[in-house]
Parts: structure tokens; C-alpha cells; sequence
């Protein structure tokens, strides 16, 4: 008689999630600052000397007095290795916090997911998707380049 295996319930590791929030706004407040901006969008390329990787555009959708949504897209990418990410991102100035509220199709990332499940979310699937935007951000930033033609007084 087999005994039947019972699943633990997945339980979101909150102070490694703030950690992850807190370093995803350090790293978008420096990747602001990197790219030509008039206020409501910002625009950069990606490029390693003469290598091309793509160009990213960030565009405020939404500000309030302590809080606001970010819209972060790669627009272009040289390659398949990576999907031109689509993140809308919440940015809590007062808490210092930057947190992915929506990923391409998915409108809203539950904190957990039951698994299986029918759209095949993992357990964790919202603190993944924000160490990815951790992920992408320090790429942004270790290639980030403003286009030659943004650049207000060329040298």
C-alpha cells in the first residue's frame, strides 16, 4: 500500500523578495540616469564595442506622489537568445522597492500558484520573473549605451 505524498505548500521567502525589489530599483534608478530621457520615456542601446544586442525603451505609464508604473521593453534584439522582454514595473519611491507587476500576456503574477495549474505558473513564478528583471537590468547596465543620434551635445 503506497502512503499518499503530501505537497508542501510553496511559501514566498519575503526577505529574499524585498532584497531582490529593493536591488531592482537601485539598478533602474543608475539604468534612468545611463539613458537620454525627456521625462516620460527613455531610450538606450545595448552593445558591446561593436557588437549590437538591441535597444530598450522604458516609458512612465503612470506617477503619483510616492509611486510609479513602468513600462520596460526591448524593441529590438540581434538575436534569439532573448524574447524582447515586455515588464511593467511598479517603482515604490518612498519604500525604494521596483516590482514586476505584469510579464508580456500575463496581466497580473499571483505570489503563488498552486502547481500544477492550468497556465503551468510555478510555484514562485513572481519571484522569478523579478530575478529576472534583476538579471536584465545589470545587463542594461553593464551595455547600456545612449544612441549616438540622442545624444544631445555629441563629442
Amino acid at each position: 500500500m503506497k502512503e499518499a505524498v503530501m505537497r508542501r505548500r510553496y511559501v514566498p521567502d519575503l526577505q529574499r523578495f524585498n532584497a531582490l525589489c529593493e536591488g531592482n530599483y537601485r539598478r533602474l534608478v543608475q539604468l534612468r540616469r545611463l539613458a537620454a530621457s525627456d521625462g516620460h520615456h527613455a531610450t538606450f542601446e545595448l552593445r558591446d564595442r561593436d557588437a549590437y544586442f538591441g535597444r530598450v525603451h522604458i516609458e512612465r505609464q503612470q506617477k503619483s506622489r510616492y509611486t510609479e508604473t513602468l513600462l520596460l521593453e526591448q524593441i529590438h534584439n540581434s538575436g534569439r537568445w532573448l524574447n524582447d522582454p515586455h515588464l511593467t514595473v511598479r517603482v515604490y519611491h518612498d519604500a525604494g522597492l521596483a516590482e514586476v507587476v505584469s510579464c508580456y500576456r500575463d496581466y497580473r503574477i499571483q505570489a503563488v500558484n498552486d502547481y500544477p495549474n492550468r497556465s503551468m505558473h510555478h510555484p514562485d513564478e513572481k519571484a522569478q520573473v523579478n530575478a529576472f528583471l534583476a538579471d536584465w537590468l545589470a545587463f542594461c547596465l553593464r551595455f547600456g549605451h545612449v544612441a549616438a543620434e540622442e545624444i544631445a551635445w555629441p563629442v
